[in-house]
């Protein structure tokens, strides 16, 4: 498994500062464009492009802390389900996205840009989920309206019977550039081509249906297979599966953020649960079986008898399971003796011959939270 802080050089304590100055480091010594053909240089480069796009991302990072490698295929900033190791390209992109240097080092590189339409901007879409569906998993549908290729031009943006014609400012390559001296040497600045806008053809007859766009607008439905223990923030990336780009572009992504119900029976803390259960007094002097609140079910808990009001009982196993992970979190229950509004005769009658026998309350009594913190404190 991956210690992205070691591929980084940096501790679990860093600051993103920290976190940035070490991947730029790491980024200048094994870029492509500096180890021409060197098959080591390329894979360090994408380790580490992969290990700083993980922890510049809060909730991936968190998610990462907290479970792994396994927490992000899970759903990650918190973890993200279809995690994957970064491709040389996308390596390079998230070394040009936040430094904004393009092929630093003036070489053609794999950074070089490919001609052609961009592709379709992603989406963010809530998915709502119940607690049930947080323990056990559940396969939804989504209901979005996404851009199509037009059926007119079959996304190609030109009216059917007309051809394209290739770029001349930027001869088909969709970019051009600009080599700068400094004092570090040569640098070549890279940026898509104005006329064309990076397709590297140009559109004569536009499309009468589009406008040349290539594409318009439908209903999509779009499976979403979300994993057991879930939690709200948590998203899922689904590839591909997005707008349609302008003129023949690919799909662009859609991302699926989790938003968890609330249930009025439980608190939830990482994949533990908490609720409260009433009992009777006699419940908790003789000691009895009682039925306390479960996610997929009812549960059997036993109290023992001289059980005190606000005692905290754990269900090992009885609460959410861990995201994409083995084992799942505990259930803990407090329970409270519950005291009738209005006692009735009988009741009454026996209360108080029970108020006779135990005429005095004990002495002695374990020191409570506050107290034991002030014995700490003072020493």
């Amino acid at each position: 498994m991956a210690d992205f802080y070691t591929t980084l050089g940096v501790a679990k304590s860093a600051s993103d500062d920290e976190i940035k100055q070490a991947y730029r480091k790491l980024a200048m010594q094994f870029h492509p464009d500096r180890n021409a053909g060197a098959k080591e240089a390329e894979e360090k480069f994408k380790e580490i492009s992969e290990a700083y796009d993980v922890l510049r991302d809060p909730q991936k990072r968190a998610a990462f802390d907290r479970y792994g490698e396994a927490g992000l295929r899970g759903g990650g900033a918190g973890g993200a389900a279809g995690f994957h190791h970064v491709d040389l390209s996308e390596a390079l992109g998230i070394f040009m996205r936040d430094f904004g240097l393009g092929d630093l080092f003036g070489g053609a590189g794999g950074g070089s840009r490919q001609a052609g339409p961009p592709a379709g901007a992603d989406l963010k879409v809530a998915l709502d989920l119940t607690m049930l569906e947080v323990a056990t998993g559940v396969a939804k549908q989504v209901q979005m309206k996404l851009l199509d290729p037009c059926g007119r031009c079959a996304g190609v943006g030109a009216e059917p019977g007309t051809t394209t014609q290739r770029c001349t400012t930027c001869a088909g390559h969709g970019e051009v550039r600009r080599a700068q001296q400094s004092f570090f040497g040569q640098f070549v600045s890279v940026a898509p081509c104005p006329t064309c806008r990076g397709e590297g053809v140009m559109i004569l007859s536009p499309c009468k249906s589009c406008r040349g766009e290539g594409r318009q607008r439908g209903d999509h439905r779009i499976d979403v297979k979300v994993p057991a223990g879930v939690a709200t923030g948590q998203y899922m990336h689904l590839r591909g599966v997005g707008n349609a780009g302008v003129r023949g572009g690919p799909r662009g992504d859609v991302l699926v953020v989790f938003e968890v119900l609330e249930d009025e029976r439980f608190e939830r803390d990482g994949e533990d649960l908490y609720c409260e259960s009433l009992v009777t007094y006699a419940q908790v002097v003789l000691g009895a079986e009682i039925v306390v609140p479960g996610v997929t079910g009812a549960l059997a808990l036993k109290v023992p008898s001289g059980t005190q009001s606000g005692q905290l009982f754990t269900m090992r196993g009885k609460g959410l399971p861990r995201v994409n992970a083995s084992g799942v979190g505990n259930l803990h229950v407090r329970v409270h003796v519950w005291t009738p509004q209005a006692a009735g005769r009988e009741e009454k009658r026996l209360i108080e011959q029970l108020q006779e026998i135990q005429a005095k309350l004990p002495e002695q009594r374990a020191k409570g939270f506050w107290a034991k913190m002030k014995d700490a404190i003072s020493g």
